[in-house]
């Protein structure tokens, strides 16, 4: 595996023929990230990831900051799923000093409502993931179901030549969704967050919305996304969640 730091360093890596698979990552890297590259690995010829901390994706600094980081063991990860290059740039590699050039994707509700700009970041750094490493494909996780959807439009909107590809949700044994953020809760902390994946299990918001009774609750809703889904965010402690369901196809 090659790990590249610069954009430069990123285009003499990338195989001249034959497709690329991208993975874009903020690190922490865990099961569901290797379902992904996995994803990848199977559809193309080279699988590239990325592994950059997106700190306009934050909604403060003490958050931005205390997002886990361990290069060396997400390296490691990588590798062993045979990602064939890594992209590990600094901020200054992706946002120069005299950078001012954002995709605004006009996203509203849910989490566009709760994390102000939040889009916007990802937008961006999106599109300038895909305009540097050209991928044929590049694949997301089912749980950031709005996430998708944001992506799925900018491909569009912007007729980018790049096909966008979906990968379930991947949970622990308990039901809860992997997250980087798992990472920052108690044991006491993620016995109440269970509750958050039994309740959209239900697959009924007003059901759900019962079940999460005693939590700090952000929204339960269904999102007229592709598909449906029942999305829904909750607060344990000062750890943030986000979970869905899709509802098209689903037993109810």
């Amino acid at each position: 595996m090659k790990i590249v730091r610069t954009v430069a360093g990123l285009r003499d890596a990338r195989p001249r023929a034959g497709s690329v698979g991208l993975v874009p990552t903020m690190g922490a890297l865990h099961a569901g990230h290797i379902a992904l590259f996995e994803a990848a690995r199977a559809e193309c010829d080279c699988v590239a990831a990325s592994l950059f901390v997106n700190e306009g994706q934050f909604n403060s600094q003490e958050d931005f900051a205390r997002y886990p980081r361990d290069e060396e063991r997400d390296a490691q990860i990588a590798r062993d799923a045979r990602v064939d290059i890594l992209f590990a740039p600094t901020d200054d590699e992706l946002y120069p000093a005299d950078f001012r050039t954002w995709v605004e994707p006009n996203e509203r509700g849910l989490e566009a409502e709760f994390r102000p700009g939040h889009f916007r970041a990802v937008a961006t750094i999106c599109v300038k993931l895909f305009n540097i490493v050209r991928p044929q494909r590049a694949y997301f996780g089912q749980k950031d179901a709005q996430q998708v959807e944001v992506v799925r439009r900018t491909l569009r909107d912007l007729n980018l030549d790049v096909e966008l590809r979906v990968v379930p949700t991947v949970r622990d044994a308990d039901g809860l969704a992997l997250s980087s953020r798992n990472a920052l809760l108690t044991p006491a902390e993620r016995e109440r967050a269970l509750a958050l994946p039994r309740a959209l299990q239900t697959r009924d918001p007003i059901r759900a919305r019962e079940l999460l009774d005693g939590l700090d609750v952000d929204y339960v809703e269904i999102a007229e996304f592709e598909p449906k889904a029942l999305v829904a965010a909750i607060r344990v402690g000062t750890t943030r969640l986000i979970d869905s369901v899709p509802l098209e196809g689903e037993a109810p």
